[in-house]
Parts: structure tokens; C-alpha cells; sequence
């Protein structure tokens, strides 16, 4: 064995001649290409879902909400038309539609030739959304309809707000043809018309002549750029140019304002997130936060409140003015002097008082030191062994000179005060210092006050009588060009949100909508608003019932698909009798299994596909053959960019030493190792491997030391995948405990890894959120121990503060980019201040009091930690299978760093 190891070991060297070869330059390029592959790689998504085979995986599970198939790029009709669909009146209208009788047979022009089969289309699929039986539905048809209308089928904003338009103009020229037929000489009423369009009054100076305009609108834009909220935009929008014009008589100047006068019962926001870069010459996605509540009051909009919203207007504006001034007499309090560095004045008040009342250690002046200290030329004594040290001469280096002299003050003091003057100074230092305090406490009540008056300014009774809630909100993660679309919409019936992305429809929170809605969080962020009137209950109650000849449809899909699940059990239930059979049959002895690892088995696979080479051209000629097939097998998996529960790194080393770019002889000699696995032998076909060993034996192989550096970092990523995987498994089971440590070392293991390269580990924020979530969840569980009053639960608390939370800490503040740490330092730290102050029993004051100022040391020194936890022991298979179905049940549960 150790004859054969020596001989692959250095016989891979003649590997080189084939891997440099021109023949293979191909598969250098392709290498040579993945940093940059990797470097602008996007977050992609499968343009069609495949169909599971087996249909029960494709079943609808009770009453749960039915998905839509991505059919190639189609994300974007998916989260239009759920949001659509659920609302019941929409969705009556469309299921209760008839087409005109006179356009049955030949449409009379284009609208009714594309909109009516259009409508045929969407009622069909609306139907099945309602009935089917299946998970998930194919919009096929209906998406074909409208590829016409469009230029390309890229997902980008653009297309999808003019897809939105279409569909509503589509629907709404359906509907009037329906109108006009059935109209008895009154104006036809439109019901998307109805449904969707409301009208504003634009009233404003042109030049100085006045004009007011009533103007219809659906779905109304609002820019993000430079705005905090959806109020601020609203706001923006309803006002151009200057106001203050609109209200004199005399005025050149120009602006107008913009008043609902009537609001549609469907409220649509588009939000403009996108913009043109001049210089690059491209579009950019706005990636700024834009924050939305759940009900919009719309009443400072309306019209009919148009004086005494003007009214507030001038007071927020006057209250706006004057909080800049507070805020700048603020400033000078907090940043006080003239030079670059400022500092607050009341600790430039204390600083001074604690200087007058030092006391200088010594009396002796510093001048009394150069006349006893020699010049800085003058030389040492020649001195012999019996010479005094006081005897020699001392050089003076004051760059370089480590000792403060004995006689100089150890800390700065005043030199000469008497205690008259000191008491006078102490006394003036203390009053400033009290008045300066109470100054900026004043100021800051002030500021505070304003800011709440003015965000209680549009809450009184007159202003919250035109509520809108929050319906749905579409969402786009990605960037200008290109990226994926789904879509939140609230359930009215079982009070909770739902997330639909394309055939997955999942429950959903607030919170994960308002993570991935907001914006400043990763490339996802809403594009458009769908709120409804909260009074108008007809929006979103009643049955569905369908027309008997959609029933008729559905019948006939659910019998094709339970044919599907017949046929499915009676394959199962053939195999099933076909082995049994086949265990009757009696049997030799079959030789003792050997178990092939996936990286085995593609290396049979290899060898096997190049087996005619080997016939032809002999065992050289084959061996590099296989060569070639394997590394190009792996190449491609490492050219690929996989969902994060498939992580290819896991699987075979190669993958990770292609994506961060390792020398070739380390790949070369890692490919070989592989090929020269013992547990091949049983096989004839790997015969040819064999003759790899008695090659090229003179021939000098890479350095030993830095392969063994790279296998080395990999088992570190292996080990860092493990404790990671172990810490989440602990993390779901509610173990904070356990989890804590197993992510802190995952957390220090990954920085390191990610230190020598982007592709090194794993995602540091995934790893950063879990970690800090179980410090959050342990700090509040300690909390409430200690909050129970009883002796042994408030030690068991502290316990749990003092080895677990503290040592943690300064992991946490130690890069001060990671602003969510720090903020949730911050949260941990006020849980436990928020105490000071309370009456409580004297021995929990004096424990809280001994426990504080651990809690409060702002060091960021890493202290000990024990050694790291016992590791189970996972083959390659294994490990992939268990984090394959934690980070799957992670898309499951949405987490912060997902």
C-alpha cells in the first residue's frame, strides 16, 4: 500500500502534459473564468418549474390556496394576478363574465379578437384557482394571449407596470363591450371602471392664471427617491412647485396641487423604484428604504378637507422650521468647540472640574529636571566593574525613552490654586455643568414633543374617517435588468398574511413582509401597493360559487389529475409485485457491498463512458480520458449556482478548490487521489487505473506542505458547515443553549475562511442572524428568571448572563459595521437598565447592581471561550442530506439572513 501511495503520489506530475495541453485549453478558459462568474453572480431562478413525477407532490392539501407555474420568466404574472384573484369582487366579476352574444361567433375588431379569448382564458384558470384539486395550476394559455403585447418576456419593472395596465385596460374594454350590448339607453356602467379608477382635481397657477382640472386615474405613481414613507410620497406627489402661489391673488409663479375627489374601492400604488444612471447608461434599482403601514388614513388628500389640511401643512411646516433651529442649538451644546474635534459641553465642564480638584502626586517643577539631566551629546563614562551605576552618565533620549522621570506628575493637576480660589472655581463648574444639563434636557423634551405632534397631526377624529388597508404588495428582488417577483396578500378571512411565489403558497408575517417589502434589506423591495376601502365589505366577503359551465371545467381537470394518481398507485403497486416476485427467486451469494460515496460513483461513471478509448488506444489513453470527463463533470458543478440547501462545496473538494481559484497541482493531485481510491479495485473496468502508478516515477510532485494546507482549510469549511448545521437543528428545537455555541464557533470559523476568499465559507449574514437571535432569545429568557423574584431562578438568570451572554458580547461590537449587532446589544443592554429605578427587594438591587457593569463594558477583548463542542461524525452523504433539510426547512421559516 505505501509503494502504491508513493507511486500515485508522484506520478500525477505527468497529468500536467494533458491538463496543458492545447487539447485542453478549453477547460483552462472555463476555469480561468470563475472568479469572474462568481463576482457578478445574481440570485437566478429556474424559468420553468419541472413537474414532480409523482403526483402526490402536486396535490392540494386541504382548503390551502393554489399556486401558478412559472412557464418561462412568468413570476410577474403570478403575483398580479393573485393579488387580483383575491379579491372576491374581482374575482366574481371575472368567474360571472358572459361574453357578448353577438361576438360569439366572429369578433367584430381587434379588442374583441384578443380580450375576449382573453377573458375566456382567465375565467378558466380563476376556476381552477377556486376548485382544483391540484397545488398548483399552468397559466400557459392565458400567458400566451398576452406575449403578443409585449416586446420581450424580461422580468423587469417596466414590463411588469405595463403588463399590469394591459391586463386592467383588457378587462375593462371586455367589460364595456358587455356594457354596450346590455345597456337600455342609460350610460353603461363599466365594473372594472368602477372597481379601480378614481378621480383627483388638480388646482394650481400656470403663469399666473389660475386653472383647476377634474382628471381620472387607476394606478397612481409615486417616486421613492429621497422620501422616508408612503406619506411623504403622497405628499410629494399631491403638491408641485410652489404652494404658497396658489393662495394669492397676484403671482407669476407656477404650481399645483392635486385632490381626490373621489377614491376607486381598489387603491394601486406603483412604486418607482428604478431609475437611469446617465453616466453608466443603463437603469439602476433604488435600493432605499420606503417604509408603509397596514391602514393608510387618506383624508388629507380628499378634497372636501382641503382647508383644514392646508391648515396643518402651514403648522408642520412652521413646526418644521422650528425644529431646525432647536436642533441646531442642540448641536452646539453636544459638539462644542472650535476646533476639528468637538466634544459635549458638559463633559468638557466636567473634565475641567475633575482637573481643578486633582492633587498633583509631586511638588517638584518640571524645569528642576534639566538641571540635574545631562545634554543629549553628552557621552558615558568609561566605568569598570567595580564603578557605582549612580557614578555613570545618563543619556537623555526623549523619542525613544520608555520611563517617565521619577519626579514628574503622574496625572496632570493644577500646580498652584489655593483652596479659596478652588472652592470659588468648584462652585462655578458645578452650577454650569447643572445648567448645561438642564439646558439640553429642555431642548430634547422640546424636540421630542414637536416630532410627536407632528405625527399626531393628521390623527385626530376629521382625519382618520377614509381608512385603506393593505391588500397586497408585490415584491422585486434583484436588479434593474433582471430578477424575480412575488407577491404578500393579506388572508381578511383568517386574519394573517400569505406569501405567493409562484407554486409555493406559504403562511407569512408582518414582519418577513415588512423585511423583504421596506427596501435596505439585500435587492427586494415593494414595486406596488394594492390597498382597499376598509368599509367597503363587499370587497372581500362572500362565496365562491362557480357558473355551471366552469364547474363542468373543473370536474373535468380534477378527473384528469385523479387518472394521474390511479395510474400513480397502480405502477407503485406493479413494482411492488414484481419484487416481490423477484425475492422468491433463489439467489448465489453476492460478494460483501462496498459503499461508493457520490464522488465515486462519478468517477465509475467516467471511467465507464471512456472505456471505448481504452479498447482502442490502451490504458493511457483511456485513464486520460476519464480524466478529462470527471474534472469536466466538476467544473460545470462549480460553474453552477445552486439554492443554498444544494451546497456542491459539500460534496466533492474539487468544487471548492475550482470556485476559489486553487494552483492546478493541487486540483490535479486531489483528481488523482480519487481515481487511486482503494475501493475501486472491485471493479474490472478500473483496471486502467492501475497502470497510472507505474508512470513517470522519476518525475517531482507539488509541495506537500501547501497541499496539505488546502485539504486542510477544506476540512475547516466542513467543520464550519457542521457546526453551523448542528447549531440551527438546536436553534429549531428552541436548545438556545446548545445553539449558541455551535454558531459562535460556526460565525469565528467562517470570518476566518471568508478572510482568504468571498468563496471560502459560508453566507456570514445567515450564519450572524441565527447567532444573534439566540443571544436576544437566551437575554429574555434570562430577564424573565429574573424578573420571577424567586433566589434560584434569578441565579439560574444571571448564570445564563454571565457565561453566555457577556463572553458574547464583544463578538458582537467588534466590527462596528455589523449595525444589527450593535443594535441588538443595545436592545440587551436597555432590557436590563430599564430596571434601575424599579422598587425591588435589596438582595435583587444589590445583584442587579454587581451584574450591571459587566453587562455595560464596552470592551471589545475576546475572551476565552471553552473548547469547541463535540462534532458527530457524518459521511459526505449524510452531511449533505442534513443540511440539504435544514436550509430547506430555513425557506420554510423565514429567517433575517435568508
Amino acid at each position: 500500500d505505501s509503494l502504491t501511495h508513493l507511486f500515485y503520489y508522484i506520478s500525477f506530475f505527468a497529468l500536467a502534459h494533458f491538463f496543458f495541453s492545447p487539447s485542453f485549453c478549453s477547460q483552462r478558459v472555463l476555469e480561468a473564468s470563475i472568479a469572474e462568474n462568481k463576482a457578478s453572480l445574481k440570485r437566478t431562478h429556474p424559468e420553468v418549474w419541472s413537474d414532480s413525477p409523482n403526483p402526490y407532490d402536486r396535490k392540494r392539501q386541504d382548503n390551502c390556496p393554489v399556486g401558478l407555474k412559472n412557464v418561462g420568466n412568468t413570476c410577474w404574472f403570478s403575483a398580479v394576478i393573485q393579488s387580483l384573484f383575491n379579491l372576491l369582487e374581482f374575482r366574481r366579476l371575472v368567474l360571472n363574465f358572459n361574453p357578448p352574444a353577438n361576438a360569439q361567433d366572429l369578433p367584430r375588431n381587434q379588442k374583441e379578437h384578443r380580450n375576449l379569448p382573453f377573458m375566456r382564458e382567465l375565467r378558466y384558470l380563476f376556476a381552477l384557482l377556486v376548485g382544483s384539486k391540484r397545488k398548483y395550476v399552468d397559466p400557459s394559455r392565458a400567458v400566451e394571449i398576452l406575449k403578443d403585447a409585449f416586446k420581450s418576456n424580461d422580468s423587469q419593472q417596466q414590463d411588469v407596470s405595463e403588463f399590469t395596465h394591459k391586463l386592467l385596460d383588457w378587462l375593462e374594454d371586455a367589460f364595456q363591450i358587455k356594457a354596450e350590448e346590455e345597456r337600455d339607453g342609460e350610460k353603461p356602467k363599466n365594473p372594472m371602471v368602477e372597481l379601480f379608477y378614481g378621480r383627483f382635481l388638480a388646482v394650481g397657477v400656470l403663469e399666473g392664471k389660475k386653472f383647476e382640472n377634474t382628471e381620472m386615474f387607476g394606478q397612481y405613481p409615486l417616486q421613492v427617491n429621497g422620501f422616508k414613507d408612503l406619506h411623504e410620497c403622497l405628499e410629494a406627489a399631491m403638491i408641485e412647485g410652489e404652494i404658497e402661489s396658489l393662495h394669492s391673488e397676484n403671482s407669476a409663479k407656477s404650481g399645483q396641487e392635486h385632490w381626490f375627489t373621489e377614491l376607486p374601492p381598489v387603491l394601486t400604488f406603483e412604486l418607482s423604484r428604478f431609475e437611469f444612471n446617465q453616466a453608466l447608461g443603463r437603469p439602476e434599482k433604488i435600493h432605499n428604504k420606503l417604509e408603509f403601514p397596514p391602514i393608510l388614513y387618506l383624508d388629507r388628500y380628499m378634497h372636501k378637507n382641503r382647508e383644514l389640511t392646508r391648515i396643518k401643512r402651514d403648522e408642520i411646516k412652521r413646526l418644521k422650521e422650528y425644529l431646525t433651529v432647536l436642533q441646531q442649538r442642540l448641536e452646539r451644546y453636544l459638539s462644542y468647540g472650535s476646533g476639528p474635534k468637538r466634544f459635549p459641553l458638559v463633559d468638557v465642564l466636567q473634565y475641567a472640574l475633575e482637573f481643578a480638584s486633582s492633587k498633583p502626586v509631586c511638588t517638584s517643577p518640571v524645569d528642576d529636571l534639566g538641571a540635574s539631566a545631562p545634554s543629549s551629546g553628552t557621552l558615558p563614562a568609561q566605568t569598570s566593574p567595580s564603578t557605582s551605576p549612580v557614578q555613570r552618565s545618563v543619556i537623555h533620549k526623549p523619542f525613544t525613552q520608555s520611563r517617565i522621570p521619577p519626579d514628574l506628575p503622574m496625572h496632570p493637576a493644577p500646580r498652584h490654586i489655593t483652596e479659596e480660589e478652588l472652592s470659588v472655581l468648584e462652585g462655578c463648574l458645578h452650577r454650569w455643568r447643572t445648567e448645561v444639563e438642564n439646558d439640553t434636557r429642555d431642548l430634547q423634551e422640546s424636540i421630542s414633543r414637536i416630532h410627536r405632534t407632528i405625527e399626531l397631526m393628521y390623527f385626530d377624529k376629521t382625519m382618520i374617517q377614509v381608512p385603506y388597508r393593505l391588500h397586497a404588495v408585490l415584491v422585486h428582488e434583484g436588479q434593474a435588468n433582471a430578477g424575480h417577483y412575488w407577491a404578500y396578500i393579506y388572508d381578511h378571512h383568517q386574519n394573517r398574511w400569505m406569501k405567493y411565489n409562484d407554486i409555493s403558497v406559504t403562511k407569512s408575517t408582518w414582519e418577513e413582509l415588512e423585511r423583504d417589502s421596506f427596501g435596505g434589506y439585500r435587492n427586494a423591495s415593494a414595486y406596488c401597493l394594492m390597498y382597499i376601502n376598509d368599509k367597503e365589505q363587499y370587497l372581500i366577503e362572500g362565496m365562491d360559487t362557480l357558473p355551471s359551465d366552469l364547474r363542468d371545467y373543473v370536474k373535468e381537470d380534477n378527473k384528469r389529475f385523479e387518472k394521474e394518481l390511479e395510474e400513480w398507485d397502480a405502477e407503485l403497486a406493479q413494482k411492488a409485485q414484481q419484487e416481490k416476485l423477484l425475492s422468491q427467486i433463489p439467489r448465489a451469494p453476492a460478494p460483501s457491498p462496498v459503499m461508493l460515496t457520490p464522488n465515486m460513483q462519478g468517477i465509475i461513471m467516467a471511467i465507464g463512458k471512456a472505456r471505448n478509448v481504452y479498447d482502442r488506444c490502451g490504458p493511457e489513453a483511456g485513464f486520460f480520458k476519464a480524466i478529462k470527463l470527471e474534472y469536466t463533470r466538476l467544473l460545470k458543478l462549480a460553474q453552477e449556482d445552486p439554492p443554498p440547501e444544494c451546497d456542491y462545496r459539500l460534496r466533492h473538494a474539487i468544487v471548492y478548490f475550482i470556485q476559489n481559484q486553487a494552483p492546478k497541482k493541487i486540483i490535479e493531485r486531489t483528481l488523482l487521489e480519487q481515481f487511486g481510491d482503494h475501493n475501486l479495485s472491485f471493479d474490472e473496468s478500473t483496471k486502467c487505473v492501475k497502470y497510472l502508478y507505474f508512470m513517470f516515477v522519476d518525475e517531482i510532485l507539488y509541495t506537500l506542505s501547501y497541499m496539505q494546507r488546502w485539504h486542510q482549510d477544506y476540512r475547516n469549511f466542513r467543520e464550519t458547515t457542521m457546526f453551523l448545521m448542528v447549531g440551527l437543528e438546536f436553534f429549531q428545537k428552541k436548545s438556545y443553549m446548545e445553539a449558541l455555541l455551535y454558531l459562535i464557533y460556526a460565525y469565528q470559523n467562517n470570518k476566518e475562511l471568508l478572510s482568504k476568499g468571498p468563496y471560502r465559507g459560508h453566507d456570514e449574514e445567515l450564519i450572524s442572524h441565527y447567532r444573534r437571535e439566540c443571544l436576544l432569545k437566551l437575554n429574555e429568557h434570562a430577564a424573565a428568571l429574573f424578573e420571577s423574584g424567586d433566589d434560584q431562578e434569578v441565579n439560574n438568570g444571571l448564570i445564563i448572563m454571565n457565561e453566555l451572554i457577556v463572553p458574547c458580547l464583544p463578538l458582537l461590537l467588534v466590527d462596528e459595521m455589523e449595525e444589527k449587532d450593535i443594535v441588538a446589544v443595545e436592545d440587551m443592554r436597555n432590557r436590563w437598565c430599564s430596571y434601575l429605578g424599579q422598587e425591588m427587594e435589596p438582595n435583587l438591587q444589590e445583584k442587579l447592581t454587581d451584574f450591571l457593569p459587566k453587562l455595560l463594558d464596552c470592551s471589545t477583548e475576546i475572551k476565552g471561550f471553552n473548547d469547541p463542542p463535540k462534532l458527530p461524525s457524518y459521511s459526505t452523504h449524510e452531511l449533505c442530506e442534513r443540511y440539504a433539510r435544514i436550509m430547506l426547512s430555513l425557506s420554510r421559516t423565514p429567517a433575517d439572513g435568508r
